[in-house]
């Protein structure tokens, strides 16, 4: 790197600069974001949710200058699978005054060695990594720095060849948002490629983005963040978690769902609110969980997943993506007749029988990159329009 072609000026990393995530937890090395505040963090010793929600998806560095070189120091958290193909480093996706135009990775950092036969971890510290952007248009613009959406991801350093300072409120609208890996973006080519990140784009609102990988589960805590942050459009996905952690019955289910819907309304009396349920997911439609992996496949190096469930133990309530979405369905429909903001879309919308056969889902779960991007589009298209329950205030 040719750093003394450049005067850097070094910026401290602060809240106004930092967008996606609700804290900040002051490290040996810098700042680590959380999607989650640390009073909802002490609530649930879950070793799953502790790592997705420091996965800083949707969090992104956004700031006005005419820099023509930005330099990020970061200390990166990668995680390798026994067993598993190695996984490539997280990207960091650059935007220019709202367009993509470079993207880049940051070698190093800590690794996690995971075995999942047996469920041990081994923690390996690594060095701090320098993410690099140069020849940047010598104007004044503004710029964001999206961070890998799945990769545990301090920041130590932030240094430009210019002033940096906030970008000022556009009056763009907040869109918070609540799901699974799938909405954390399990495996999306990039960080602006989630399918939310892509909603938003299309939608022209400021993501805040709590899908939380396995953890999308009515956690009271997570009702209360929502609850809590500033949003003027807010959305649940809920189902495919609750059914592969084999969580709760039928029972629980509805209560829970009332419950998490009125936490919500108790900040946010009349936000529009849009209860998504699941996308298609063939191995969970009929099939309760838990779900598992197929080692089978995990031995000849393939990531897939079963759901170990019995479809006749539905009769005792167990829960199933079709069970779900008839009960979600009902729950919006009769709480809908005192609440005319609360709207219902079901996933299948987004990606259905037909999408199946053309893009199916490679490890039974997850979407691949291009249905992310179908699924993006198919939100923004059903939620953002005119005459969908997100779209734009009348001028």
């Amino acid at each position: 790197m040719h750093t003394t072609e450049h005067h850097w000026i070094t910026t401290p990393i602060t809240a106004d600069i930092l967008r996606g995530a609700l804290d900040l937890e002051r490290t040996t090395h810098g700042l680590l974001p959380h999607r989650l505040p640390a009073w909802a963090r002490a609530q649930c010793a879950d070793a799953q949710l502790a790592m997705v929600e420091a996965q800083p998806s949707g969090v992104r560095l956004v700031f006005r200058t005419r820099a023509t070189a930005v330099e990020l120091d970061t200390l990166p958290t990668k995680r390798a699978y026994a067993g598993a193909p190695p996984r490539p480093d997280g990207v960091y996706d650059l935007l220019i005054d709202g367009r993509l135009t470079a993207q880049s990775t940051v070698t190093g950092g800590n690794t996690l060695a995971i075995d999942m036969a047996t469920g041990t971890v081994e923690s390996h510290p690594g060095p701090v990594g320098t993410l690099r952007f140069a020849d940047l248009p010598d104007n004044v613009k503004d710029v964001e720095i999206w961070l890998p959406h799945n990769e545990t991801t301090e920041l130590v350093a932030l240094r430009t060849d210019a002033p940096v300072e906030p970008v000022p409120d556009r009056g763009r609208r907040v869109w918070l948002h609540h799901g699974s890996s799938i909405s954390h973006g399990s495996d999306a080519a990039s960080p602006t490629a989630i399918w939310p990140a892509l909603a938003a784009s299309l939608g022209g609102v400021e993501l805040i983005n709590l899908g939380l990988g396995g953890s999308a589960l009515l956690d009271p805590f997570t009702a209360r963040t929502m609850r809590d942050t500033p949003a003027d459009l807010i959305s649940v996905k809920i189902g495919v978690n609750l059914v592969n952690a084999d969580l709760m019955r039928l029972r629980a289910f509805g209560p829970a769902v009332h419950g998490f819907l009125d936490t919500i309304r108790e900040g946010h009396p009349t936000t529009p609110l849009l209860v998504v349920s699941a996308i298609l997911c063939p191995i969970h439609e009929d099939t309760p969980g838990p779900a598992s992996f197929d080692f089978d496949a995990l031995s000849s190096g393939k990531l897939r997943f079963l759901a170990t469930g019995d479809p006749a133990e539905r009769a005792a309530g167990k829960l199933t993506l079709g069970v779900i979405r008839d009960e979600l369905s009902r729950i919006v429909k009769q709480r809908a007749a005192d609440d005319p903001h609360l709207h219902y879309l079901d996933g299948r919308d987004l990606y259905g029988e037909a999408d199946a056969v053309e893009l199916p889902l490679p490890d039974e779960l997850h979407p691949d990159a291009a249905t992310h991007r179908r699924i993006g589009e198919r939100f923004a298209a059903l939620a953002f329009a005119a005459g969908g329950p997100f779209a734009g205030r009348s001028a």
